[in-house]
């Protein structure tokens, strides 16, 4: 199916935003097939894979555990903390995301797909998707969704966070806002509206 025939809707937002919880909620209710980018990007790192050898080649075995995986929380106290070492690692990561985001897209026949692609604008993905939706709350709620989900310092989660492009330029370049302030309820219902309603696309 052409993609000028389809809707291919964007999920993004700043970190622990609710991204999950907004795609959950759409393959629930409206059987969407859910194109996860963070899923790609651990298949990207699978133990024996040409970009794991890489990773293992530019940081050693800091990086590696016992079995010969890959010790995220090892690397991600080092890209978090240096702009230069999160931009390579990406550049070695985001080419095998848009593969196998063209080769889901292409192999799926409904007319409608969510795509969950958390660096949408850092990736320059926008062009795999017709419309865009952000999901937004507030830098502190980020900070406590972080510290509570992750376990992570107050200094870690705001690393994390000041990592990605700031939420409120992002704003200016999506679709559709969902506000994930307050209640479920809230943000389902603001879900339902941005999903029957023919967006105005920019």
């Amino acid at each position: 199916m052409s993609n000028n025939l389809r809707r291919l809707i964007g999920i993004t937002g700043g970190i622990a935003t609710g991204k999950s919880t907004v795609s959950q909620y759409l393959a629930d209710t409206y059987k969407l097939p859910i194109l996860d980018a963070d899923l790609y990007a651990r298949e990207a790192v699978q133990t024996n894979s040409p970009i794991l050898f890489n990773i293992f080649k530019r940081y050693g075995d800091r990086v590696q555990l016992p079995d010969g995986s890959l010790n995220r929380k090892q690397l991600g106290e080092i890209i978090f903390n240096n702009l230069e070492e999160k931009n390579w690692l990406e550049s070695q990561i985001h080419p095998y995301v848009r593969e196998r985001f063209q080769s889901e897209i292409e192999r799926t026949d409904a007319r409608t797909i969510a795509l969950v692609i958390p660096l949408l604008f850092e990736a320059k993905m926008t062009d795999l998707i017709t419309e865009i939706w952000l999901i937004y709350c507030s830098f502190q709620e980020q900070i406590r969704r972080l510290i509570e989900r992750d376990k992570l310092s107050k200094e870690q989660a705001i690393a994390r966070i000041q990592s990605q492009i700031p939420i409120e330029e992002k704003v200016a370049w999506a679709d559709v806002i969902l506000d994930n302030s307050s209640t479920l309820e809230n943000l389902f219902r603001q879900i339902d509206d941005a999903f029957c309603q023919s967006t105005n696309l920019k």
